[in-house]
C-alpha cells in the first residue's frame, strides 16, 4: 500500500517545496546580511587597529558579476543609468479587446505620460482602435490578425521603441496595473544583471460570476497565491536564478536586449515562455520578482474559455521546450525538474478519477464480482483505497486552498475548495494532451480572446509616480 504522505507530497509537489525552501533563504537574507554588518562593526571596536601590520597587503578574488581581463577585474555586466518612470514604454497589444481596455488605459495613463503608452490593434473589428485613440495614446493597426507575438514585434519597430526607451511594459489589454507597481519594480533594474522584472499576478474579481464563472476563477487566483509564494519568489533570487516564465499579461523588459530575442519565432502559439528561454540560454541576464509589483487581470470564466486557455499554454510551453537545446546551466536542470514533476503528477492526476471508479464500482454486488474488473480491484487496492485518497489526496488539496484564502484575505476560496480537485485533473490531461500536439503541429499564432466582463469602476485614489516625485 502506497502510504499516504507520498501521495501528500505529490499533491504539494517537490518543486514548490524545493523552491519554496529557497524563497524562504532570500526571504531571511535581509536580516541574515544585517547581523553580519553589526557582527563586523563590533568586531572592528573589539580588535585593536595594531592587531593588522599597516603594510598588509589583502588581494581579495573578484566577487560575483566581475570577469578577469589581462590581470585585472572589470564588472561582467554593463554600468547603467536607473530606470525612472519617464523611461518606461507600455505596450498593449489588443485583439477586440473594447469591454476591458478602456480601463485598463485609465489605470496605465494615471502612472506614467500618456506619451509613452502605446497600443498596437491586431486585426480588430471592433472599436478597440476607437476606445485607444480617444484615451490620447499612441496606437497602430496591423493589416491583418498577427497574433500576439507579430503585433509585439512589429510595434516595437513601428514605434522604435528601443531607441526611445530604457524598458519597455508588455501590457495585456485586459489587465490593470496597480498603483504600486512601478515604485516595487523599477528599483530591481538598478541591479545591472537585471534585464527583466516578472509582475504579480492578481486575478479579478469584481465582475458579474456565474457560479461554475466564480469556481474557475477562484481556482485560478489559488494557483497564482501559491505559485508566486512558493514558485516564484525563490526562483528569481538574484543568487539562485531560473524561472521559467516571464509572464506576458504586466512584465518589464530592458529594451536593449529586444534585438537579441527572437520575440516571433514561426510555429508558436505564445511568446512569453520563448522570451523568458531566449534570456537564460542566450544568458542575457536575470529575471528579477516582487509580489509588490502587482496587476490585476481578467482570467477566463467560462468552462471553454479555460479550458482554451491552459490548452494555448501548455502547448506553448512544450515548443518552446522543444526548440530550445538544453544546455549546462541552471535554467535547464530547473526546466527539466519541473517538466518531470509535472508529467509525473499529470499521469496521477489523470488517473484518479479510473481509481475512484474501480473502487466505487467494486462494491457493487453484480458489476464488483466481474472477474476482469475483480483483478483491476487487486491491482489498485495494493496501492491505494478510500483513505489514503482522503488523507493523502483530497485533505492536502483543500489545506493548499485554506493557505491561499488566507493569504489572499479570501474566504470565499473556501467555498469553492472542494471543486478544485476536478479542475487538477482537467489541467492534467490537458497538459499530457499538450505535449505530442506541440511536437507535431504548428501555429500560426493568431488568437482569439476569451469573454470579456465590464469591472466594477476602479477607486480614483491611484498614485501617480509623476506626481509623488
Amino acid at each position: 500500500m502506497t502510504p499516504w504522505w507520498a501521495w501528500a507530497m505529490f499533491v504539494f509537489g517537490i518543486n514548490f517545496m524545493l523552491w519554496g525552501f529557497v524563497g524562504l533563504c532570500r526571504l531571511t537574507e535581509p536580516v541574515l546580511g544585517k547581523a553580519r554588518r553589526l557582527y563586523r562593526r563590533v568586531r572592528r571596536k573589539a580588535v585593536p587597529r595594531f592587531a593588522v601590520p599597516a603594510r598588509t597587503t589583502l588581494t581579495l578574488p573578484p566577487g560575483p558579476g566581475w570577469k578577469t581581463v589581462v590581470g585585472r577585474s572589470e564588472p561582467a555586466w554593463p554600468t547603467r543609468e536607473p530606470v525612472t518612470i519617464d523611461d518606461v514604454a507600455v505596450l498593449i497589444p489588443a485583439h477586440n479587446e473594447s469591454a476591458v481596455i478602456g480601463d485598463s488605459l485609465a489605470a496605465i495613463t494615471r502612472l506614467v505620460p500618456r506619451a509613452n503608452v502605446h497600443v498596437v490593434s491586431d486585426g480588430s473589428t471592433d472599436d478597440t482602435v476607437e476606445i485607444a485613440a480617444a484615451a490620447g495614446v499612441r496606437v497602430m493597426r496591423t493589416p491583418r490578425n498577427l497574433g500576439k507575438a507579430g503585433a509585439l514585434e512589429a510595434a516595437i519597430h513601428r514605434f522604435d521603441l528601443v531607441h526611445r526607451f530604457a524598458a519597455v511594459l508588455l501590457l495585456d489589454a485586459d489587465t490593470r496595473i496597480e498603483p504600486g507597481y512601478f515604485a516595487a519594480a523599477l528599483p530591481l533594474f538598478d541591479d545591472p544583471e537585471v534585464v527583466a522584472v516578472a509582475g504579480c499576478v492578481r486575478t479579478e474579481l469584481e465582475r458579474g460570476l456565474t457560479r461554475m464563472g466564480a469556481t474557475l476563477v477562484a481556482h485560478r487566483q489559488r494557483i497564482y497565491s501559491i505559485g508566486q509564494r512558493l514558485l516564484k519568489y525563490g526562483q528569481t533570487w538574484l543568487r539562485i536564478n531560473a524561472t521559467h516564465i516571464v509572464p506576458g499579461f504586466a512584465s518589464l523588459y530592458r529594451t536593449e536586449i529586444l534585438p537579441k530575442i527572437d520575440i516571433n519565432p514561426p510555429g508558436l502559439v505564445i511568446e512569453d515562455f520563448n522570451m523568458t528561454f531566449e534570456v537564460y540560454q542566450k544568458r542575457l541576464g536575470k529575471v528579477a520578482f516582487t509580489l509588490r509589483a502587482t496587476a490585476v487581470t481578467q482570467d477566463p470564466d467560462t468552462l471553454g474559455d479555460y479550458l482554451r486557455q491552459i490548452r494555448r499554454w501548455s502547448v506553448g510551453l512544450w515548443q518552446t521546450v522543444w526548440r530550445h537545446r538544453p544546455q549546462a546551466n541552471l535554467f535547464t536542470v530547473m526546466v527539466v525538474l519541473m517538466l518531470a514533476e509535472q508529467v509525473f503528477a499529470s499521469l496521477l492526476y489523470t488517473l484518479l478519477p479510473l481509481v475512484a471508479l474501480v473502487l466505487a464500482t467494486h462494491a457493487l454486488p453484480v458489476v464488483g464480482a466481474w472477474p476482469p474488473l475483480t483483478a483491476v480491484y487487486g491491482l489498485v487496492s495494493a496501492h491505494v483505497n478510500w483513505v489514503v485518497l482522503a488523507v493523502g489526496v483530497l485533505v492536502p488539496d483543500y489545506l493548499i486552498t485554506c493557505l491561499a484564502a488566507a493569504v489572499e484575505r479570501q474566504p470565499r476560496l473556501l467555498r469553492y475548495g472542494l471543486f478544485f480537485l476536478p479542475l487538477r485533473v482537467a489541467d492534467a490531461a490537458v497538459f499530457l494532451y499538450a505535449v505530442p500536439r506541440a511536437r507535431f503541429t504548428r501555429s500560426s499564432g493568431r488568437w482569439r480572446s476569451p469573454a470579456r466582463r465590464p469591472t466594477r469602476p476602479p477607486a480614483p485614489a491611484a498614485t501617480d509616480m509623476r506626481a509623488a516625485g
